[in-house]
Parts: structure tokens; sequence; C-alpha cells
């Protein structure tokens, strides 16, 4: 794997997930220059007497208390140690690493006030596997995710030897940023869109299981209503489902429409892509930003707002909430694949000798669980805000809460579609019994490819492994390269 290299510039998602996922880092010699030449400009504005924020003042409500040359080091010593205040389930390592380099990022673009040797440390650290238990819970997305990162900046100060030295504002720009909800939204952003193209594979092959017209998924259809993700959901379906003969013996049945959960799906799993395309948007230009407070702008320190999480937060919230209707439209697809009344034709929850096997009921309920769970998580985490600091820190975003529950929605998401995507497998081995007309080409690559990670339901068995294990990558992979791509 190839090491991602901090320059003065931004970063890209792809490089965030690389690193979290244990690639290397190194540092481009102008980033460190550029660090050095912020840390320098500071320095002269402190020596100065100037009162600078967090330099040689107090913090948050404190900011007026002023403190001497001989105790600043100490002061950010302090900092870190009081605002180390997490409780809770650590957070994934992955996730950790990825907050760990944007922070070195945002120090090596030169407007912290802070030399290279911090994000020197951080480097190491990544590079050498360190792992940091940091408690998920106790950010407020504003005034940057404090607690979180202060529990990595305590590692680097008291947690490695030799340890990291504290020199003036080098513990506040440690701790202050976007950096742990924007690394987990980074995170996030590839595997919903991943889901996006499951979404599409499962629907297609329960809409050739339970004989549905291709009707609905029309180019001429679709451009009377021109959503561009909604355009790319139905090509995806009608590429899916192309020279299906399954489909076609069917044309001329007395069904003149289908339920809304399959005829509708290209408008909902549309919407869905147009929430993770926005969020794809706004976590990109912050990982471009400097997230610090204060700014070292030439020769001025600028106290600003760039640590609140507002922007990516609401991005968060948009994001679950649009990543949830997938899982809500596929468990209605799954009810209907199992339920007898609906499925035109096959057996009850897709097992022979129903009664004496329950077949795949339970999968439905544990669909159910997730969907419903998903309605609570996606309760909008930023329009909750509360005072802190003495009423200084007056509002704040809750964007770290916005990123833990929208990593919960992605992970019940995917879940559900995993359900989906063994329901529609069988459903289809089931009309195959049936019929002797062939699906879509994509449609039979994907069953393939579920076939190649479960087998098929002959009688009662636990299917909880192999749909908690089961690759969503794999099968979209298998049907993508069938059908020359999906968007």
């Amino acid at each position: 794997m190839q090491p991602v290299v901090l320059t003065e510039g931004g970063l890209t998602i792809e490089e965030v997930c690389r690193v979290a996922d244990g690639a290397a880092v190194e540092i481009h010699p102008d980033a460190k220059a550029s660090a050095k030449r912020s840390r320098e400009a500071l320095e002269r504005l402190e020596e100065s007497g100037q009162s600078i924020y967090g330099v040689n003042t107090g913090f948050g409500p404190l900011k007026s208390v002023v403190i001497p040359p001989n105790e600043r080091v100490h002061l950010q010593e302090n900092l870190i140690r009081s605002h180390a205040m997490g409780v809770g389930v650590p957070l994934e390592s992955r996730d950790v690493r990825a907050a760990m380099l944007l922070t070195a990022a945002t120090h090596l673009r030169g407007r912290s006030g802070v030399d290279g040797s911090a994000a020197e440390r951080i480097v190491r650290s990544l590079n050498d596997g360190d792992e940091i238990r940091v408690p998920s819970r106790g950010s407020l997305g504003a005034s940057g995710d404090l607690a979180p990162l202060a529990h990595i900046a305590l590692h680097l100060a008291q947690g490695i030897d030799p340890p990291l030295t504290l020199t003036s504002k080098l513990g506040l720009s440690l701790i202050n940023g976007t950096h742990v909800h924007t690394g987990i939204a980074a995170r996030l952003i590839p595997m919903c869109e991943l889901l996006a193209r499951a979404a599409d594979v499962a629907c297609a092959m329960n809409l050739e299981a339970m004989l549905c017209s291709r009707h609905p998924f029309r180019e001429d259809v679709h451009n009377l209503r021109p959503h561009p993700h909604q355009i790319r959901s139905a090509s995806n379906i009608r590429r899916l489902i192309e020279g299906s003969a399954l489909i076609e013996s069917h044309a001329n049945c007395d069904e003149i429409q289908d339920a809304y959960s399959i005829r509708c799906a290209p408008q909902v799993h549309g919407a869905a892509r147009q929430a993770v395309a926005h969020a794809r948007e706004v976590v990109e230009i912050e990982l471009q930003s400097v997230t610090d407070n204060p700014l070292v702008i030439g020769d001025e320190v600028v106290s600003a707002g760039h640590f609140h999480g507002e922007p990516v937060g609401l991005a968060l919230d948009y994001l679950k909430i649009g990543v949830s209707e997938l899982g809500a439209i596929s468990e209605r697809r799954s009810e209907r694949a199992l339920n007898k009344d609906y499925n035109r034709g096959l057996p009850a929850f897709l097992v022979h000798e129903a009664g004496l096997n329950s077949g795949m009921m339970i999968c439905q309920y544990t669909a159910a669980a997730l969907v419903s769970e998903n309605k609570v998580l996606c309760h909008p985490s930023c329009v909750d805000s509360i005072t802190t600091g003495a009423n200084q820190e007056d509002h704040v975003s809750m964007a770290m809460n916005a990123a833990l529950h929208a990593k919960q929605v992605v992970a019940n998401v995917q879940a559900i579609l995993s359900i989906e995507l063994v329901v529609a497998a069988q459903a289809l081995e089931a009309r195959a019994e049936l019929e002797s007309a062939s699906p879509g080409k994509g449609v039979v690559a994907a069953w393939k490819a579920v076939r190649g990670q479960v087998a098929p339901l002959k009688k009662d068995r636990s299917l909880s492994e192999e749909i908690e294990n089961l690759d969503l990558s794999l099968i979209v992979q298998a049907a993508s390269q069938a059908v020359g791509g999906l968007d």
C-alpha cells in the first residue's frame, strides 16, 4: 500500500480511508517549513505582549485570565489533562487513526501557530501502529472534538517515549478541530456508496424473483423527472435485468402495478444517493480546511469559529436519514418475498415443509428491528444544541453524536441489505423450481456471488453469522462486471 504524503494542501476521502486501514504516512518537507513559519509568526506576536487566546490566556469562559510566561507550558499540559474527560465504549481504532491524520494535516497547513513536531509524532505513532484508547462519548462538536482529541493528545504527551513537549498553543491545537467526527464521516461515505449499489442489486434480484415489471425503470420514464441520482439507480436496475427471459415470460400478466418497494425504488434509492453525494462534497471541503482556533494569518492571530462542527454535522444528519431509507425500503421487499400472499406463487418463508421449518421468517424480524432502531437514531443531532462553558459556548453542533448515530445506521443498513440479498437469492431458487426462464445476466451474477458465500436454505439453520459476514462488495463487483459497470 502506497504511503499517504501530507502536504500543505488537503486530503481526499480515499486517503483518509487508506490511513485508517493501516497505510503509512509521510510528511513533505514543504509542509514542515510552512508549519515552522507559522510557529515563528506566533512567537513574535507572543513576545510582543499581545493577548493571544489559549497562549497567554485561559480557555473558554476563563479567556480573560492572563497566564504568565513561566506557566504557559503548564497551561497546555493542564488543558489536555482536564479535557481528556470522555466516557463510554472506545472508538474503533480506524476512527482514531483517521482523527490523528486530520490533526497532523491541519498543523502542516501553516495556520495553527505550531511547528511540525506534533505532526511528526502523530505520523510516527500511526506508522508504529500504536493503539490509543479514546472514549467515544463527550464531544459537543464545537470548540472542536475536545474530549476525544484530548485523549489522543494525552497519549502523545504521556504515553510514548520520549513524550511530546507541549510548547505554547500546542495543546490547544491538538484538541481543537473537527477531526474526529470528520474522520468518521470520511470513512462512512465509501461504505454508503457501496450500500446504494447493493440496494439496486438487491432490488433487481427481488424484482425478478417476484415477476415484477421492467417498465417503471425505463429511461424515457425517468427523463420526465430528471433527478440525476434517481436516473443512475434506474439505469443500474435496467442493466441488471437486461435480457431477462423471466420478466418477458410474464410481460402480459394481469398485474398492472407492482408495490412501491419495487416500483418506486429508483426514487427512494436516488434520494438516498443524493444525501450521500452531499456528504461527500461537504467532507471533501472539510478535508482541505484548517479548523483550529485561533488562526495565524500573516502577522495576525485571529480568533474565529472554524472548529464548529455544524457543516459536517448537518451533512451527517442528512446522510443517516438518506441511508436509513435504503434499509426501510429493503425490509419491505424482503417481507414481500417471504409472504406467500404477495410473492406471486413462492412458498411461505421460502422453505419447503413450511410449518416444520420456519425458513427465513426471522430474517424479516431482524430487518424490521434494525429499521425501527434507525428511526430513533435518525433524529437530527444538530438541532439539539445545549449551552456550555458558562454560556460562552452557547451554541454547539453535536456533530459527534451525528457521526456516532450515522455509523450505527450504516451498520444496520448493511445488515438489512445483507438479509435482502440472501432472501432474494433464496427467492430466485424457489422461482427457478417453478419457471424455466432465466433472469437477466446481472441478476444471475449477483445470485451466484451470494451463493458463493451463503448456501441455499434446505431446512432450518441459523443464518446469523452468514449474514453478518456477507461481503457486499464481492456481490456488487460480480454484478457490475457482468453488466459492464454500475453507477
